[in-house]
């Protein structure tokens, strides 16, 4: 048995010059006729000074009683992990201040006492605040020097209101007799000594009964299944897919020169309209009708299909690039292709486009500023989405931000702009070249190759129904999918690995584990939905991530899927891993048999004969 006291503070004044006085702790344990054995070490020192003394004594004949004596509040500062270690450890704790030295009282109430509460977290254990010391002031005068010497001292309200804070025992000490120190400090001391005796004997009684009870034979513990492997989620390329689609330009459909005709900076009509209202009204997207925006239209009769300042021409339906677009021939050679593509659209492409990068770039390319400016505002003029961005200033503080995610959306499964048409299940699906090359592998393969598709406008495709090919096109112009269910997501990541578009497949393998792990055991053991057919259909398209996790979905929950037809269509070898990590284990269910049997054994004995 042992009792831990913490002492914290120092209780002499900092203008005592007796810097030899004993301490309260240290008097106590030398004059108690209760205390034997006194041992005493300091503590690692901190700036010059040990940050605590430690007492090891005997207390009521048999009982180690350990304090720690911290005059330095700095321990809170400079090691909280030691100081609320100590607090944590303690049985009692005793705070002593002087009576004359009302700065380091302010600094204790202010700063310390805070930190007190919150390491002892509401714990119950007792409080000693000790004042000590006989306060200086001496008879009350009405002299202004008297009244200083007052305020220097700690009124006894004062501490009082200090340990209704910390809910504490207040005690005031003038002087460090035998008195004080023994029959009163001492006193108070030892009653909490004795509570705290009492309390730790109940709860070691309480624990040596629990222990008692534990020897009975007890239900086997039903351990927590196999923790199931960890599916992460794949980063989105879709800008980069879409910087690429600019930096490599195929199935490019339009072209910008210059006024000599130098050099062509090539591009795709479908980008440039999801992100300009302008380019929609010269490429008859949408009709001047459509645009409610006086500016925009003003800005598209400036540039003429024909003749003027633009030349217009379409590529011929047996792909001769021609061109398309001629800018200004005011303008810069050099800032033609700038304009629009070359160096800023990636940035549009790949919706993080930011005007004071491309106005950076512009300045870069055209150092004549009067022409700077005239750029700047065409650009403007190309951007400018109706009603916003009236003035380059507007264009600072917005930021056009994944534009392509929303706006691409718009030419989803519509025939506008579209250059080929997948035909499936007797239904027809238009498409864009362009933004199915920059998201699918497979398809730049099959329409840059020498495949049929490649000089073909309609493509049939097998193998998959039209809402899973939809739901395919969708992602690839949206970078988003939203599955109605988990057979659909399935015939999804099934498509998705026909066409070896591996995010989209691990999409759908997230979906399909998140809708069966909240799926209840009673709704999962009454579904028509086979997992085992799941688990197949995942072996067979190469989802090793969603084959592992059902293996281990289908053992954690065997209690279910052993009762169902379908579980005798695994193989030998996913059986055999299920019986090894099947949840509750052979062991367990044994262990259980054997307590019902233990129980119904004991009932039956008769209690009175």
């Amino acid at each position: 048995r042992s009792v831990n006291i913490v002492a914290f503070g120092n209780e002499r004044d900092g203008f005592s010059e007796d810097s030899q006085q004993p301490s309260l702790i240290r008097s106590y344990l030398g004059r108690s006729a209760l205390i034997s054995q006194i041992d005493s070490s300091l503590s690692a020192s901190h700036a010059g000074n040990p940050v605590f003394t430690e007492y090891q004594a005997c207390v009521f004949g048999n009982v180690r009683l350990v304090v720690h004596d911290c005059p330095v509040w700095d321990i809170f500062d400079s090691d909280w992990y030691t100081s609320r270690s100590l607090i944590g450890g303690a049985d009692i704790i005793v705070i002593k201040y002087s009576v004359n030295d009302k700065t380091s009282f302010q600094e204790l109430k202010d700063s310390y006492v805070p930190m007190i509460k919150k390491a002892l977290n509401h714990c119950s254990v007792p409080v000693i605040i000790s004042a000590i010391g006989a306060r200086k002031n001496g008879v009350p005068c009405t002299c202004p020097l008297c009244t200083s010497d007052r305020r220097s001292c700690v009124t006894a309200s004062e501490g009082v209101q200090l340990a209704k804070e910390l809910g504490a025992t207040y005690l005031e000490l003038h002087t460090l007799s035998d008195f004080y120190i023994q029959k009163y400090f001492g006193g108070v001391l030892e009653y909490f000594m004795i509570q705290s005796l009492n309390q730790k004997s109940s709860e070691k009684m309480k624990k040596r009964k629990k222990t008692q009870k534990c020897h009975r034979v007890q239900p086997p513990q039903l351990e927590q299944p196999e923790k199931m492997p960890i599916l992460k989620g794949e980063a989105s390329h879709y800008d980069a897919d879409l910087h690429n689609l600019l930096c490599c330009c195929p199935c490019a459909d339009v072209a910008f020169y210059p006024e000599d005709l130098s050099t062509a900076v090539e591009a795709h009509k479908i980008i440039l309209c999801s992100v300009s209202h302008l380019f929609m009204l010269l490429f008859e997207v949408k009709s001047p009708a459509d645009t409610h925006d006086a500016s925009i239209l003003r800005t598209a009769r400036r540039y003429p299909r024909d003749g003027g300042s633009f030349l217009l021409r379409l590529v011929s339906p047996e792909g001769a690039r021609a061109i398309c677009l001629a800018l200004l021939s005011s303008l810069p050679a050099k800032a033609c292709a700038l304009l629009i593509y070359n160096p800023t659209l990636p940035g549009l492409v790949t919706g993080a486009f930011q005007w004071e990068r491309l106005e950076e770039d512009i300045k870069k390319k055209v150092k004549d500023p009067e022409k700077t400016e005239h750029v700047l505002e065409k650009v403007k003029c190309i951007l400018k989405t109706p009603g916003k961005l009236s003035a380059v200033k507007d264009c600072r503080s917005h930021q056009i931000k994944r534009l392509y995610n929303t706006s691409l959306r718009l030419f989803f499964n519509t025939p506008v702009l579209a250059d080929v048409i997948f035909k499936i299940q007797g239904a027809t699906v238009p498409a864009h070249r362009a933004v199915l090359v920059a998201r699918c592998e497979v398809m730049a393969a099959m329409f840059n190759g020498n495949y049929l598709e490649a000089n073909s406008i309609l493509v049939p495709v097998y193998g998959v129904s039209k809402d899973t090919f939809l739901s395919f096109l969708e992602y690839l112009y949206t970078d988003s999918c939203c599955p109605a269910s988990i057979l659909q997501a399935m015939s999804l990541l099934i498509c998705a690995e026909m066409y070896q578009v591996m995010r989209l497949q691990h999409i759908c393998e997230l979906y399909i584990i998140t809708q069966l792990q909240s799926m209840p055991s009673r709704e999962l053991a009454s579904t028509s939905l086979s997992i085992v057919s799941l688990l197949k259909k995942a072996k067979f398209h190469n989802s090793d991530c969603l084959s592992t996790w059902l293996l281990h979905f289908i053992a954690t929950n065997y209690l279910i899927f052993s009762q169902k037809p379908e579980f005798q269509d695994l193989s030998v070898e996913e059986r055999n891993f299920v019986e090894v990590h099947r949840w509750p284990s052979n062991l367990y269910l044994k262990q259980l048999a054997d307590y019902r049997n233990y129980v119904h054994s004991q009932k039956c004995h008769c209690t009175v004969m």
